[in-house]
């Protein structure tokens, strides 16, 4: 073993290279009794390793089976493991495991909602985020301001922002009313408020900003806020050879109990929708006019996959 202690550590599943190198420079990592520096690579696999204190196996779990979870984030929620100051994070409604924990894909910042990854696996996760990977993330993303065809050309094309130059892989109109704009946009790096910044360099703002792909990863229209399902066997393993991953061959997923979920959530799905469809069939035929918001909301939902699709 001649490796670098962080990557030891993520592998081991004790938390992605970025966490752990934060815990380095924090002084909070010790080996044989002394504080660890950011860059020291550890050769004995034997070494008393402590993270905070408490001893920790540099050993690489193979027999950990490697999980994933998709979150559907909240606005509000901290991404974040705890709080000073008592408020929410995305780790508050994660399942308990033993023997692990979950480990965050990247970050949402407090203001913006949707798909947030989580894995067990350090290494996993250190790769989808990392930039030379190039996995796309999109976005539904409301802006206020005046946009034209020369802007959306500038950001596709690539602008100058504090971090160096950035860009949109894709940009795709999903409608508006007046100074408000929807827009499906793509970007293949995770740098801090990159979709924000890059509106507002064309004097725009984001109103509304909800991440819906990681990868081929989608976020569910059926999986409420707040709310997570685990990725069965052929999604994880679609997220390790992205990254060039050897591949999972358990899942600790109960496959037939998932499927039976989803078609009693279909089922439920379809009969909701039958009840919104004879409610409006009544008003109609007696000259009324439907204002049902659920209505509403299942055309919304089928126009941002239609977008979506487009991407594919």
């Amino acid at each position: 073993m001649n490796e670098k202690l962080q990557k030891v550590l993520a592998r081991a599943g004790h938390g992605s290279r970025r966490e752990l190198e934060a815990l380095i420079k924090a002084g909070r990592v010790s080996v044989n009794g002394a504080v660890a520096k950011l860059g020291e690579r550890l050769e004995d696999e034997n070494a008393v390793v402590r993270i905070d204190g408490h001893i920790v196996s540099a050993k690489a779990q193979e027999e950990v089976i490697c999980r994933v979870l998709a979150y559907y984030k909240p606005e509000g929620e901290l991404c974040t493991r705890h709080d000073p100051e008592g408020r929410r994070t995305v780790f508050d409604r994660l399942p308990k495991i033993r023997g692990s924990r979950w480990i965050s894909v990247g970050r949402l910042d407090a203001n913006t909602s949707g798909l947030l990854l989580f894995t067990t696996d350090g290494e996993l996760a250190n790769r989808l985020m990392h930039p030379s990977r190039q996995v796309e993330r999109e976005y539904l993303v409301r802006v206020f301001g005046d946009v034209d065809e020369k802007k959306v050309r500038n950001l596709v094309s690539g602008v100058e922002l504090d971090d160096g130059v950035a860009r949109f892989e894709d940009v795709v109109y999903a409608g508006g009313d007046g100074m408000n704009h929807t827009f499906y946009v793509v970007i293949n790096e995770g740098r801090n408020r990159e979709v924000r910044r890059l509106w507002e360099s064309q004097d725009c703002t984001v109103s509304r900003l909800k991440r819906v792909r990681y990868g081929d990863i989608f976020l569910d229209k059926k999986l409420p806020r707040g709310g997570w399902m685990e990725l069965d066997l052929k999604e994880v393993n679609y997220l390790r050879e992205l990254v060039e991953l050897r591949p999972e061959k358990e899942t600790l997923l109960d496959e037939s109990k998932a499927n039976t979920s989803r078609k009693r959530e279909r089922s439920r799905s379809q009969k909701i929708r039958r009840a919104v469809k004879r409610h409006e069939e009544r008003v109609n035929s007696s000259g009324g006019r439907s204002n049902n918001p659920a209505r509403r909301k299942t055309r919304k939902s089928a126009g941002e996959q239609g977008a979506r699709n487009k991407h594919r």
